[in-house]
């Protein structure tokens, strides 16, 4: 009851913070005087290389940034990751958003690679929003069944080859709210699966649909997209409103092995907690997603770190909790470290829930929580290196990004 209860109130809270008359709207950005600094600074200044003037009339369009990390893959083996974030803008930065593209290809010694592409594009004067996610991994991953409560030792290993083409396109309808169509599809092919006993995959989930040995599943269709966005930088968001719904429908029309819908709404809140210097604030975010029919393969069902941007659950294993309907709230506070922006830090605490299996019902809440380091690498886009460290009853783990979770 008690778990219910917080949870409900980290639900209710940024709803709350809205009625209130705060200074959090996408016009009002703190004032800060001091000159920010980034890595880019540090190096230049360490080798002596003076940047290039530029003129008035020239303006930089593309800011990158690139990560080269190694981190734990499955199994514990090690795997390499190289990130590339581009942020650029489309039209005048005073009337129009900064537009992202990633490219973070990553592989292990072990069987586990993976070429994924993400793209959110604005068009001049936000006339248009273009989002793409597109991804091509080998991806053997455990999961632990339906619902909540199982321990963390009962778990299963499947492997697969996993295509995904997201792309949709929204038109803004009036200032910071957008609405369009899109195009969603999914193709798991060769589905393996083996835990060192005779037991199926169908057999361990207790769930029929996408869970047949050596078989392919396939889901294509359209989807309903509507959003909401005051945060003018997604990269590193500034105090604003985030909201976002996705009803999909995949169906045999369009190629699917089943019929099935789905429903996904997030909602984000950034809170600055002073008016002016450096960054101090909260963030919070909470999302419901849910599958709204039957014959929803097993892979595509809610799932936690799933989400469309795999973010959700720091200190908590990706794939540890899915259901057919899945709750998330999280909280995070961040805050400069140096006046010029160079280093910061973030704390956090996160809550999820998967229903239980043939049932809509929450029984079981997982909290997990921790801590990171930011390093400004780039401050015309406002990218960060996040390294974070996030723990649970069961789990832990360093978590290394760019730009932030959320």
């Amino acid at each position: 009851m008690v778990k219910t209860l917080l949870a409900g109130i980290f639900c209710l809270l940024p709803f709350l913070l809205m009625a209130q008359d705060d200074n959090s709207s996408a016009k009002y950005r703190p004032i800060d005087t001091v000159e920010k600094k980034d890595l880019i600074d540090l190096v230049r200044s360490f080798v002596n290389i003076q940047p290039r003037k530029i003129s008035p009339q020239e303006k930089k369009k593309i800011y990158f940034s690139i990560l080269p990390v190694a981190a734990s893959g499955i199994n514990d083996h090690r795997m390499l990751i190289t990130s590339t974030t581009a942020g650029f803008y489309l039209g005048d930065p005073s009337n129009t958003y900064i537009s992202t593209a990633t490219f973070a290809p990553y592989f292990n010694l072990k069987g586990r690679y993976g070429l994924p592409i993400h793209s959110n594009i604005w068009l001049n004067s936000n006339s248009y929003n273009i989002q793409g996610d597109t991804r091509l991994l080998k991806y053997p991953q455990y999961t632990w069944g339906l619902g909540g409560g199982q321990p963390a030792g009962n778990k299963f290993l499947v492997d697969y080859v996993y295509l995904r083409f997201y792309q949709s396109a929204l038109k803004r309808i009036t200032p910071y709210f957008f609405a369009g169509i899109g195009y969603n599809l999914d193709y798991y092919m060769d589905i393996e699966s083996d835990d060192g006993t005779s037991k199926t995959f169908g057999e361990f989930t207790k769930y029929k649909f996408g869970t047949d040995p050596h078989q392919n599943s396939f889901s294509s269709g359209p989807s309903l997209n509507l959003l909401y966005d005051t945060r003018n930088n997604l990269i590193d968001p500034l105090p604003g409103w985030y909201g976002n719904l996705i009803y999909r429908y995949s169906s045999s029309f369009f190629g699917s092995n089943d019929n099935w819908q789905s429903l996904y709404v997030d909602l984000r809140k950034y809170l600055s907690l002073s008016s002016s210097g450096p960054k101090n604030m909260l963030a919070f975010w909470s999302y419901y997603w849910t599958s709204l029919s039957s014959g929803t393969p097993y892979l595509s069902l809610p799932s936690i770190g799933m989400d469309p941007y795999q973010r959700s659950g720091r200190g908590i294993a990706q794939n540890r909790y899915r259901g057919e309907s899945l709750i998330y709230f999280e909280t995070e506070y961040r805050c400069d470290i140096t006046d010029n922006g160079l280093l910061g830090f973030v704390a956090f605490a996160n809550v999820n829930s998967a229903s239980q299996i043939n049932s809509r019902r929450f029984k079981y809440w997982n909290p997990a929580g921790g801590a990171g380091l930011r390093i400004k690498f780039n401050k015309k886009s406002g990218t960060n290196i996040g390294i974070d460290y996030g723990q649970s009853r069961d789990y832990r783990a360093v978590i290394l990004n760019l730009g932030e979770a959320f």
